[in-house]
């Protein structure tokens, strides 16, 4: 009976790892990037290969959508841009696009930045946007989510790092900012202490929001993934309707995921600004 256990349940990773292509890291084989464009069962598109100075540049998938996201944002923007031109009066899409932008600015930048948060807003505003249409687009069949690439998000925590450090330098002068950093009143032997503990804090923030946007656009994916698994690892189509039901209501939640996680990542952007700009506070 242990044998014919065994061999059944060897039958049935077979049977899920053939229907995957092979590998028993089929679930980490459709999330990550790679050098083609996935449209399983119909094929696959592989990208060309290139090299500069033995340096491997070869564009992969998430390369692709990354341009495609780049070139959508660019579009609608400037569409509304010049819709606005031509009448202050919005209407249609414009309006809509509108009604996001002045949430942006109301709701999330000027109460996290605070006073002078106009400069920042246009930075902000794209970080918004990009991470919301990225996340959409990487919900639509054969896509690709680049948020759930950290390649990206880190470098997104990177600009906001970066924007963060300008505006604070900018605000207080270099040797004011850093000054800045610490408490009013600390006690002299703690100073190397919380020296230390500040310099740190400068990274731990962007890196916290490289992994929270990482790690929320990622775990979705994984977990539809492994839902519609259960359909091959069972071997029967009984549990089809459970495992497609629960996938359709975590893709559904990954809707407003891909909202809130633009949210967040804007709002703390904003919010490690206005720290850095505002110290007083």
């Amino acid at each position: 009976m242990t044998t014919a256990a065994g061999a059944d349940s060897l039958t049935a990773a077979d049977s899920l790892n053939h229907a995957s292509g092979g590998g028993s890291d089929w679930i980490l084989h459709h999330i990550m990037d790679g050098n083609y464009l996935d449209f399983e069962p119909f094929g696959k598109i592989y990208l060309p290969h290139l090299e500069l100075f033995g340096i491997d540049i070869s564009i992969t998938r998430h390369v692709v959508f990354l341009w495609f996201v780049a070139l959508i944002l660019i579009v609608t923007l400037f569409s509304v841009s010049k819709r606005y031109k031509k009448s202050l009066v919005p209407t249609g899409f414009v309006n809509f696009i509108e009604i996001i932008i002045v949430f942006v600015k109301d709701e999330i930048v000027k109460p996290t930045v605070g006073k002078g948060y106009e400069k920042f807003l246009p930075y902000l505003l794209t970080v918004f946007f990009f991470i919301l249409f990225s996340n959409f687009i990487g919900l639509v069949p054969f896509s690709a989510t680049v948020t759930s690439n950290i390649a990206v998000t880190a470098s997104l925590a990177a600009l906001t790092f970066i924007t963060t450090q300008i505006g604070g330098i900018s605000t207080h002068g270099f040797v004011g900012y850093f000054k800045g950093l610490i408490p009013h009143g600390m006690p002299v032997p703690l100073l190397p202490l919380i020296i230390v503990v500040e310099i740190l804090g400068l990274f731990t923030k962007p890196f916290a929001l490289c992994i929270r946007l990482f790690a929320n656009m990622i775990a979705g994916h994984v977990v539809i993934l492994s839902l519609i698994g259960l359909i091959f690892i069972m071997e029967t189509v009984v549990i089809a309707p459970v495992s497609v039901a629960f996938a359709l209501f975590i893709y559904l939640l990954e809707i407003l995921i891909a909202l809130i996680q633009a949210y967040i990542f804007t709002m703390l952007s904003g919010l490690f600004i206005g720290m850095a700009v505002h110290q007083e506070h």
